[in-house]
């Protein structure tokens, strides 16, 4: 009896080493330069386009937001389809084209076209993730996500102090063509990466629905749908209960402390973005095994760092709030990490990240809207007391399962 040699075992999916990580982190982090960096400055950039009150500077702000918000779930589910190194091209090559009409717009209404066109070709953070999403898991995927986190808030930080230093030679209006090379640098360095394998959706599994990939051998396990669900809306609580703080504060810090200079009230703006740089790899130690009270916990410092600004009258105590908050901010992006990558086990990742990505959105564009109406009917304070409320109201949403389990192992 012959026997016959065993068929070889069909080689591994290639799994991005750090550097590669790194490399796409990096690569989010020159892209949001501009994304980050120059909406501040829309009141000085309108004028140039014949709308010298700036008017429409609030809403323009919000414009890419809200059409990145509708393209996300379509880009990431495109992805799945035909690739996501291609589809993470073409998110900085749609940057690029965006950040060059702008930078070259001659009027208010193609400068609009502009950032319409940033909102639907961009979605990078979405593109990024969904490529690091599908050959990382668990453990090496939070701490991935946490680490395109720390991108965005370094770029936060850094992107208007650069954008600012550069404007007495060159207009903000003219930063945005100039800025354009930094996306076009990002699609070079990530054409030298590999395309992550390509998994077919089951055949029971509609077309662009979020279900698990199909691969060779044991499928991993798959989130309950109630998981995603609920990672939905701590998602769009998140962001609504922090970024609304974000619009209006220097109006309240001037109104608090009269005579501040801007670099002080930038630096309090930016403490809770440097707060995560800081403390992000230590919260994700402790939220990798319990997200749920990492969250909790990180709701709860958000609402009282956000109900701090309300008594805080020196500049000793905003700092002291604005660190508050920051701790809030970095327990809430890092355990919604963790959940993420959980739920990513199984499931095609553009599709998801995508998703994720539009209640984000969704949630800073309300976030936006109720800081705009907040301010205006009861001034610059009234946006933080919207989101201490919030966060509140989520840590006892959150809190209440977590005290119920005890007891109910207890009565056993």
């Amino acid at each position: 009896m012959t026997l016959s040699a065993p068929a070889p075992a069909a080689p591994a999916p290639a799994r991005p080493g750090r550097r590669q990580v790194h490399a796409v982190a990096g690569c989010y982090f020159v892209a949001s330069f501009a994304a980050l960096g120059l909406p501040p400055y829309l009141t000085a950039i309108l004028p140039e386009l014949g709308e010298g009150a700036a008017r429409w500077a609030g809403l323009l702000y919000v414009v890419p937001t809200v059409f990145g918000a509708v393209g996300a779930p379509l880009w990431g589910r495109l992805a799945d389809r035909y690739g996501r190194k291609r589809l993470l091209l073409r998110a900085q090559l749609g940057l690029a084209a965006a950040f060059l009409l702008a930078g070259f717009a001659d009027s208010l209404e193609l400068f609009a076209a502009a950032l319409v066109l940033q909102g639907v070709l961009g979605g990078t953070f979405a593109a990024s993730n969904g490529y690091l999403g599908a050959t990382l898991e668990g453990a090496e995927l939070s701490r991935a996500l946490t680490l395109m986190q720390g991108s965005a808030r370094a770029a936060l930080v850094c992107a208007p102090v650069v954008v600012g230093a550069l404007t007495p030679w060159l207009s903000p209006h003219r930063q945005y063509a100039l800025l354009a090379v930094l996306p076009l640098a990002a699609a070079g360095m990530l054409a030298a990466l590999p395309e992550p394998p390509r998994t077919a959706a089951p055949a029971d599994t509609p077309a662009g629905d979020d279900g698990p990939d199909t691969a060779v051998g044991a499928a991993p396990a798959v989130a309950a749908p109630g998981a995603l669900r609920s990672l939905y809306a701590l998602e769009f609580v998140f962001v609504l209960s922090t970024v609304i703080s974000f619009p209006y504060l220097l109006s309240l810090v001037e109104e608090r402390l009269p005579g501040t200079g801007p670099v002080t009230s930038g630096a309090l703006f930016a403490l809770p973005h440097m707060c995560y740089l800081v403390g992000a790899v230590a919260a994700h130690r402790f939220c990798r095994r319990r997200p749920r009270p990492g969250l909790v916990l990180g709701f709860a410092c958000t609402a009282a760092g956000s109900a701090g600004h309300a008594a805080a009258t020196s500049l000793a105590g905003f700092a002291a709030v604005r660190l508050v908050l920051g701790a809030g901010l970095t327990l809430g992006l890092v355990g919604l990490s963790v959940l993420a990558a959980d739920c990513a086990a199984g499931r095609a990742p553009g599709g998801l990240f995508g998703s994720i990505e539009f209640f984000s959105k969704a949630g800073a564009v309300a976030a936006g809207l109720a800081a705009a109406a907040g301010n205006a009917w009861f001034g610059p304070s009234a946006p933080l007391l919207i989101g201490t409320a919030l966060a509140l109201a989520t840590v006892f949403a959150c809190a209440l399962p977590l005290i119920r389990r005890p007891r109910l192992r207890r009565s056993l």
